[in-house]
């Protein structure tokens, strides 16, 4: 087990609730892209088979083992054609906006649904092991989900963060966005293998997901009275 250990980001004893996160985020991330792609008139995603919570249409198998291995991964990228839509620039930001929003979606309502089942009373009846194993799963869908929901909105190149600043641009801007995309690309690689994205991703995920969590917690302490 120690040499296996080795090789992955998450303690073994961990996988099968990162497994579970990881099946229910990354699924209903590229749902949410196809379902509002297909929304707003493109019909691409739904050709394809993308227009699904069938979790086998959406898995990568490198991006998937990436999360275990690195901390960090994809699912496949939801086909968009802009053309099938009337608003393109503001429908292809809302399509791109569309799947970090479902991961901070996915956070609030286990959240909310953990603090329901508390509330009725159902945890305070389960054995030890089992309210262990619920509250380690709602522990982490949710974080993986805010993880995801900030990760995915930054400005890098593929991410939604930066699908989204390209639509929404000036046409002088995004034809230099376009033009530069991949160094973009190449950039965003160096900083996630190398020391070097320690000095700008440690600061955004040591401080914006934590608040984001805590905030969220806050709020539902709030709403049911806590």
């Amino acid at each position: 087990m120690e040499n296996i250990q080795q090789f992955l980001y998450y303690p073994i004893s961990e996988l099968p609730y990162v497994i579970v996160a990881l099946i229910i985020a990354f699924t209903v991330h590229e749902f949410s892209h196809a379902y509002v792609a297909y929304r707003l008139g493109d019909p691409t995603a739904k050709n394809e088979g993308r227009l699904t919570l069938n979790p086998a249409a959406h898995l990568d198998l490198f991006g998937t083992l990436m999360i275990f291995i690195a901390g960090f991964g994809w699912a496949k990228p939801v086909p968009v054609n802009h053309f099938h839509f009337r608003h393109r620039r503001l429908s292809g930001a809302l399509v791109s906006f569309a799947g970090p929003l479902s991961n901070l979606m996915i956070a609030i309502i286990f959240i909310g649904l953990y603090f329901t089942l508390y509330r009725i009373g159902l945890l305070s009846n389960l054995s030890e092991s089992t309210y262990s194993t619920i509250n380690q799963l709602v522990n982490m869908v949710v974080s993986l989900n805010v993880v995801l929901f900030v990760f995915n909105l930054l400005p890098f190149p593929p991410l939604d963060g930066y699908r989204i600043i390209e639509d929404l641009a000036p046409n002088d801007v995004r034809v230099r966005l376009i033009q530069y995309e991949q160094y973009g690309v190449f950039l965003f690689l160096i900083l996630f293998i190398t020391p070097l994205g320690d000095y700008v991703f440690a600061a955004i995920f040591d401080r914006t997901v934590p608040y984001i969590l805590n905030s969220l917690v806050a709020l539902f302490q709030w709403l049911f009275g806590y």
